[in-house]
């Protein structure tokens, strides 16, 4: 090859790399599969109290789908002989579980409540399971499952009714870290999980793809239960406006620090870029709205 068509090589890789690079600050929401790229620009910025940007600038969040120091795997399932899978995939000190896309389904979680080693658990990662309501059912009620801390139920196809169940559920009681992304839960289920005393401990808080609109943003917003919360994603749901100005003017959300409505219904301008300059949350670092 030519010198000269090396250098010309180099120069087109050379723009490549340079038209990559996300400017200011873009992003992909990660942990959420369906949604692609989304825009991480804003027109303006507003410096937050403890030194963040408002206004949607984008950066990586979702922590690469890691849940409780443990990652999600791909999908595998069903296995052959869940015990033995239950058994392979429990941490060594039996508190942490991984059983994301196994598809265990209920007669898993059956088997789950079943092991005595699984008494110690605190960290269930139950990504796609199909555990539906009947699932969450049994979690909920087993006598084996009785410490649990943090809960993923990513796309389980859970309702309002599982959501309820949690909220009612002596076993979430200590529930610090809840995922319940791309489920059917609605403003009745969110409704009832905030107004839950199960959600006091919560700092984590996973709620994107639920078909949640400003009511159920407005429960979150006056809930007494939610003054622990760090994070709270609402990726990809229908809230506007309204409940956007009912999140920022919360005053029990006094711990909050990132906060996420990307992808719902608010739309850009001067009335959005007035409410993220006027918010009144005292922790809050990140906000992401476009």
């Amino acid at each position: 090859m030519s010198m000269k068509k090396k250098i010309v090589q180099v120069i087109l890789v050379l723009g490549w790399l340079l038209w990559s690079v996300p400017v200011f600050a873009s992003g992909e929401h990660e942990g959420h599969p369906s949604a692609g790229k989304h825009s991480a620009k804003h027109g303006s910025s507003h410096g937050a109290k403890a030194g963040g940007k408002h206004g949607g600038y984008g950066g990586k969040h979702g922590g690469k789908g890691k849940h409780g120091g443990h990652g999600y795997g791909r999908p595998k399932g069903p296995p052959k002989d869940i015990s033995a899978h239950i058994q392979e995939r429990l941490d060594p000190d039996g508190t942490k579980i991984n059983l994301n896309r196994s598809l265990i389904g209920v007669k898993g979680i059956e088997i789950l409540s079943n092991t005595p080693e699984a008494k110690k658990i605190t960290s269930f990662a139950l990504q796609g399971n199909k555990l539906g309501d009947e699932g969450v059912k049994i979690l909920c009620t087993s006598d084996t499952f009785q410490h649990v801390e943090k809960l993923s139920l990513w796309e389980n196809n859970v309702s309002e009714k599982g959501a309820k169940m949690i909220a009612d559920s002596p076993n979430m009681k200590n529930l610090t870290e809840l995922k319940l992304t791309r489920n059917k839960v609605g403003d009745e289920g969110i409704m009832a999980l905030v107004g839950s005393v199960n959600s006091k401990n919560l700092i984590f808080m996973d709620l994107s793809a639920n078909e949640i609109t400003d009511k159920g943003a407005m429960a979150i917003a006056n809930s007494p239960h939610l003054t622990n919360l760090k994070t709270l994603d609402l990726y990809n749901n229908k809230i506007t406006e309204k409940g956007m100005e009912a999140l920022l003017n919360s005053k029990s959300l006094k711990s909050l620090e990132l906060l996420i409505l990307v992808r719902n219904e608010i739309n850009p301008g001067q009335r959005t870029d007035d409410l993220a300059k006027k918010q009144s949350l005292p922790s809050l670092r990140r906000l992401e709205v476009f």
